[in-house]
């Protein structure tokens, strides 16, 4: 069952209000402490992912610190769910396993940052704030291999999103594979998808881009790119 601990007068608006998404009691207790020494709100304790989306789409904390290993449904398929169900709120992923994979993963799911539980949980609250701030709180390994990945990004810019744009992650992926000429079984196929779940998603891409068709939503894609893309990639 979800732990909320929640009372009134506790939260104000210039504190970061968290959800701690782990299915160790005594972690969770641990970071717990940490956190409200140091002034953030933990408005509530999931268990597991299922609970960890659920209050997080209730509350709507600005950020989520979510373990990847958690019965049900993993940190990592949460972080996507939370993605779609309340994009405004951030997540933070903390792993057992210090491997930069896990990590690209979890960014790629929609994750703003990624942190070993090897770091101190004293750091934890400052992370916190980084991430709240809209920093990225990442690790300087995987820093380099976000930097390599973007170097290897191709010509036509797939891959590549704009700080602000109104679809979630999600979307972009499916986004990405229509600019990449997919269809809608490859695209279900690449994403773990059923069928009809890529039909709804692109028909919010093109409702959200105010766009009546495919290529439309590709030709989108390129525009909200071009601030990000070098120009002798912009007509690409």
């Amino acid at each position: 069952m979800p732990e909320v601990a929640r009372r009134d007068g506790d939260a104000k608006s210039d504190h970061v209000r968290v959800i701690i998404a782990d299915d160790d009691p005594f972690a969770r207790r641990t970071v717990r402490d940490t956190l409200q020494e140091a002034g953030i709100v933990v408005i509530a304790e999931a268990s597991n992912g299922h609970d960890a989306v659920q209050l997080a789409a209730h509350y709507t904390p600005d950020i989520v610190l979510m373990d990847v290993v958690m019965p049900g449904m993993d940190g990592i398929t949460a972080t996507r769910k939370l993605a779609e169900r309340a994009p405004g709120v951030k997540v933070l992923v903390l792993s057992a396993n210090d491997d930069d994979e896990v990590g690209m993963l979890s960014l790629r799911s929609g994750a703003v940052g990624f942190l070993p539980k090897s770091v101190s949980v004293a750091s934890l609250p400052r992370a916190l704030t980084a991430a709240h701030n809209g920093e990225a709180v990442v690790s300087q390994s995987l820093t380099a291999r976000l930097i390599a990945a973007m170097r290897n990004t191709p010509v036509d810019g797939v891959g590549m999103r704009p700080v602000r744009s109104p679809l979630t992650p999600r979307e972009w992926e499916v986004l990405d594979l229509l600019c990449m000429r997919a269809s809608t079984e490859a695209i279900a196929d690449a994403l773990v998808l059923s069928h009809e779940t890529v039909r709804s998603h692109i028909k919010n891409i093109l409702r959200k881009l105010h766009v009546g068709s495919r290529q439309q939503a590709v030709e989108a894609a390129r525009r909200l790119r071009s601030d990000i893309l070098p120009p002798e990639q912009q007509a690409a």
